[in-house]
Parts: structure tokens; sequence; C-alpha cells
């Protein structure tokens, strides 16, 4: 059921807008990693890419293992090119979620370990091929068939042909995070592929996992992460203003959802923005839910609608120009630009005449200049 106009006033940052118009395949996988998710993907071989995800969905330990494979791939794939951690996030978001659920050790040891269904012909989760068991059960803890193990998802045949001890602890095991990271690096370089090349990485991510779904899914998770990766230089902003403005930039690559976002982060948003588009079944930020996270970061806690939020702090008015906002300044739109009653729309000012921005439904948390929307009324500064 469509939910009331009133009701949607509570959310959307384009709460002004509603009062003026009361007045957004089962491919062969011998040679894949995880044959649970090619299994899986099979299904539904349509090269869809969810929705979400940015740095601030990965847990820092995950992280580091990433970005620590990427500088030790060079010494086992000298040839190696474009090698980057969003790649690798890329394909551990797909296969685990960044061992979502578990806990991940300063060592880098995930307990409990991760497990794929087995891989017995049985028919879970689409499994009809049986793959014989190769490791005695060492890795999968099973000697009676093959499973997906670790938050790469190696079989264990896979990974006694790349698996080394990135932690130094003297064993290569696929569920610590930094030996399992390395290891997916040197598979996705291979002989010594150009990662940096679109033709190459979309050859990579096919040999990992030989599914057209799986390597649009993986791809787009990439290019979500390469976007949050991008953070411009904050020069000398410092204290709650970096706070702020760090919270926003992490987000970026967070699609759009219309009533979508709150104090702890991305949140599915309501149905309906002016244009008809629903959030309800995205996960993500509208724009003044994007202002709400980010300031809430630096104990501020704002309103939740951009008109509301334009009666925080010291207003700087439209008529001072642009030139008067500094970083971490909320800018607003409206309709009417003196008017704030007609406010429709936030962002966070980042300087350089640019502003962290959920622009609107079909999009993604990014960067854009200020002057993007028309309207300029202003903007607030809290800190």
């Amino acid at each position: 059921m469509r939910p009331a106009r009133r009701r949607i006033t509570r959310w959307g940052c384009l709460g002004a807008l509603l009062l003026l118009s009361a007045v957004c395949c089962a491919a062969p996988v011998s040679n894949a990693i995880s044959a649970y998710v090619a299994l899986q993907s099979a299904a539904n071989d349509e090269g869809a890419v969810d929705d979400g995800g940015t740095a601030a969905d990965i847990a820092p330990r995950m992280l580091t293992a990433y970005k620590n494979a990427v500088q030790r791939v060079g010494r086992y794939v000298p040839r190696c090119q474009g090698m980057r951690w969003p790649v690798l996030a890329g394909v551990a978001k797909v296969e685990s979620d960044h061992a979502a659920g578990r806990t991940v050790s300063a060592g880098g040891d995930i307990r409990p370990k991760i497990y794929g269904v087995l891989l017995n012909g049985s028919g879970v989760g689409g499994n009809t091929t049986v793959f014989p068991d190769t490791d005695n059960g060492r890795y999968d803890g099973t000697a009676s068939a093959e499973r997906a193990v670790g938050p790469f998802q190696f079989l264990p045949s896979t990974w006694e042909g790349v698996g080394e001890d990135a932690n130094g602890d003297g064993t290569a095991d696929p569920h610590n995070a930094d030996d399992a990271a390395l290891g997916a690096a040197i598979y996705l370089c291979g002989s010594g592929r150009d990662l940096g090349r679109r033709s190459q990485l979309k050859a990579a991510i096919f040999h990992y996992n030989r599914s057209n779904a799986y390597v649009a899914n993986v791809l787009g998770w990439i290019d979500q992460y390469t976007a949050a990766a991008k953070s411009p230089g904050l020069g000398d902003v410092s204290g709650k203003v970096r706070t702020v403005i760090e919270a926003a930039l992490a987000q970026r690559g967070v699609p759009y959802s219309w009533g979508g976002g709150n104090a702890n982060g991305p949140s599915t948003g309501i149905c309906c923005s002016p244009s008809g588009k629903s959030g309800t079944a995205i996960k993500g930020f509208d724009c003044s839910g994007l202002t709400v996270h980010a300031y809430a970061q630096a104990g501020i806690r704002l309103p939740r609608t951009a008109a509301a939020q334009a009666g925080m702090g010291r207003r700087i008015h439209a008529g001072s120009g642009t030139g008067a906002l500094k970083p971490g300044d909320l800018v607003f739109y409206a309709y009417a630009p003196g008017r704030d009653s007609t406010i429709y729309h936030v962002g966070i000012y980042l300087g350089g005449g640019r502003m962290v921005n959920a622009p609107r439904p079909g999009a993604v948390v990014r960067l854009d200049p200020i002057d993007a929307l028309s309207g300029y009324a202003g903007g607030a500064r809290l800190l």
C-alpha cells in the first residue's frame, strides 16, 4: 500500500517539493575457485549488480588484509599490474560479504570458519556435479567431497596452487584473512595480467568464477569501492569538521534511497518520491539521510529533512555568495531561495566548489560541484 504523503514529509529530503505539488548460469566450474557461487549465480544470469557497498561496509581488519595483499603480490607475480584493494574487496564482497558474522583476530584468523556447500552432487544449492575430495578434509573439514572455504571461497585444490603464508605464522591458511587475500591476488594476477585494463580485469574475474552474472556483480562492487577509495585531500581540515567530511566521503558509491539513511548509516527507505521512486528495496541514503549520518559521527544530531536542517547552527545566506562557505557546512537548495520552507536539497560542502551529495533516485552518493543544482539557498555552519 502506498503511504500517505504526510508520512513522507517526515523522511524525504525533498519535503518541500511535496508541499508544492500538493499545492526518483550453470557454467562449468572445473577451473573456478567458488563452485558454490557459480552454481547459485547460474539461476539468474542477468548481469545485475547488487545495490550499495563502500569501504564503510568492510571490517577494518579485512580491509587491512586486502591492502597488505596488494603490497605483497608483486613478490609472487612480478609482472602483475593494476592490482588494488577494491579488486579484492569486490570478490570478497560477493564470496563472503567480507566474512560478515565472523570474528577476525588480530592475526587474521577467521572464526567460525567459512564453508561453502558440499559439492557431492546432492542438488543442494544447485550442486549437481561431484567434486571428489583432494585434501582429506585438511581445509574444508570433510573427506567426502570438496567444498569452498574461507572469505574468498577457494576450492582446496585451487588453494594448494596459490596459497601463501602472508601473516608470517608459518602456515598458508585459506581461513586466514591475510593468507586468503594474498592467494586471491595471486590467482587474479595469473601469469601477469594488467588489472588496470577493464578487459583483463573481466577475464581475471571470469577465470575466478565462470559466470557472466558473477563477473557483472563483482565489477559493480569494484567500481563502488574504487569510488570510495578516491578521496580528495582534506588539507588543513581537522577536528569535527574532518570527522563529518570523512564520514560522508566513506559513503560514496552507496545508492540513493528515498527516505533512506540514519545516524547509524545506510538503511532501506520508503515509498515514494514525487516522481514515484520507492526506496523500500534500496539500502542507502537520500540527501538529508546522508547529512544526518555524517554529522552524527561528530556527535551532532540533525533533524531528518533538509528544510528543518536549515534551522540549525549559523545560517549563511545565499546573498553572501558561495565563497562564504567553509568545509563541513551544509549547503541548501530551494525552489524559492530566501524562503527556507521551499528548501528541497542539502549537501555537505567539501571545499573547492564541491560537495558530498546524494543527488537523486538512480544515482549514488558522490562528489558534485555546488552549482550542479539550481536554487542555491546558502548554507548552515554547525562546527
